[in-house]
């Protein structure tokens, strides 16, 4: 079952790999120390979740349960392939430390995702309730805190079960570990000796079958980034947020009608922004694999806010569901086939890219560095430069700007008339 599970698991995860490559290159390999230095901070230490200390908190509790209750796995597996039972019960105090542990963890998560199950369908928390959530984002939610809280509810109920079982003497339990939590669930299980081994190997089954099953869940749900947040947060941009990246291929047109001496570098011929998503770069593309959906972005969008129809959770969304569909494409008839569909129009609507006004908000409340405003920006380009099709109100002010230096229709010599009196 586990190479089942670890080969399905590898293979799914070179899928999704396959398909970031399909965005363009983009070199995010510079300054690997400040990079480090970045996914540390803001992946490993959760730095911008603490903007709100409620979720902060119980979402740090989930995250070091996971990381510490899976510990326990190890063991589990080692017992089941050796057969022995609490193969390293002979560590004695320290082992009586460390199962005392993943039991406290184990009831913190548990309680942790019940919370979260109450926050997500019972109280009336806006950035959960966008139209992008509807469907299978919402069960995706839902199934995966269900199932953490079957799998510690499992994990609980075979230590109970264990317990008993070592206080009886029953050959194989040998006594080992010390159970702060699960020793109240003793009096709740039955005291045959039969139907405590059938409970306990019941539970010890669907907790290792479970954590397979989950492993494999997690390359289709919005769980994925409790990996890919670590990636993604290493080559998310250094530089300020709102710094916007020049194209070398008009930084070249422009030097060489400008500077009579500058000799032109011979460049491939290339589209301007991006209208499908292998016109975006693979650090995009990295991005809609890593959104975690949690809406802190939709929620501090202050366009959505005031009612218009943009959500950057929903152009991460759109943007992994197009990008995944484009690699099942490639995948069945071959790589550059073209379906006639688009991210731009078929996914994602122009009113809702115009309504963005680059302010970074969502740039800034994202907790693993996600850039929606690179793909919107990316986007804005295509239909500019490719196909002259800015809003006319946009239109004028690059006239403007082209004909007298700025935004407004005034003449250059004209701009100090103001002073005149």
């Amino acid at each position: 079952m586990a190479i089942l599970a670890i080969t399905l698991f590898s293979f799914n995860i070179l899928k999704i790999i396959s398909n970031i490559k399909i965005g363009r290159k983009v070199n995010r390999s510079d300054q690997p120390r400040k990079r480090l230095y970045t996914m540390l901070r803001v992946a490993f230490g959760q730095s911008k979740m603490n903007v709100r200390l409620v979720p902060a908190a119980l979402h740090l509790v989930v995250y070091v349960g996971f990381i510490v209750v899976n510990i326990e796995v190890l063991e589990i597996i080692l017992d089941g392939v050796l057969g022995k039972h609490r193969i390293f019960g002979g560590l004695g105090l320290v082992y009586n430390f460390l199962i005392a542990t993943f039991e406290l963890f184990a009831l913190l998560v548990w309680i942790a995702c019940l919370v979260f199950l109450i926050r997500r369908n019972f109280l009336k928390i806006s950035r959960f309730s966008g139209q992008e959530l509807k469907g299978w984002p919402r069960r995706d939610a839902n199934a995966i805190l269900i199932s953490e809280i079957l799998l510690m509810s499992a994990f609980l109920i075979m230590d109970a079960a264990d317990l008993k079982l070592q206080n009886a003497g029953v050959p194989h339990y040998s006594l080992a570990g010390n159970f702060p939590v699960s020793g109240y669930l003793t009096s709740l299980l039955p005291d045959g000796i039969n139907s405590l081994i059938t409970l306990e190997r019941a539970c010890w089954w669907f907790h290792i079958t479970g954590i397979l099953i989950f492993l494999n869940y997690l390359p289709y749900s919005k769980h994925l980034h409790i990996f890919l947040a670590f990636p993604n947060t290493y080559y998310s941009k250094l530089g300020p947020i709102g710094a916007m990246d020049n194209m070398d291929s008009i930084t070249n047109e422009v030097r060489s009608a400008l500077i009579p001496t500058y000799l032109p570098i011979e460049m491939e011929p290339s589209s301007f922004g991006a209208k499908d998503v292998s016109e975006l770069s693979w650090v995009n593309l990295l991005n809609a694999y890593s959104c975690t959906e949690c809406g802190r972005c939709t929620d501090s969008c202050p366009a959505n806010i005031t009612g218009r129809k943009l959500s950057p959770r929903k152009i991460m969304m759109d943007t992994r569901d197009r990008v995944t569909e484009v690699g099942k494409n490639f995948g069945i008839y071959g790589a550059g086939h073209q379906d006639g569909k688009s991210l731009l129009d078929d996914y994602v609507t122009r009113e809702e890219i115009w309504a963005c006004t680059s302010c970074n908000a969502c740039v800034e409340a994202c907790p693993v560095n996600i850039d929606p405003l690179a793909i919107i920006m990316s986007m804005r380009r295509y239909i500019v430069m490719e196909e002259s099709l800015a809003p006319t109100a946009l239109n004028s002010v690059m006239a403007n700007i082209e004909n007298n230096q700025a935004p407004w229709k005034f003449s250059p010599a004209d701009r100090m008339n103001w002073a005149n009196e």
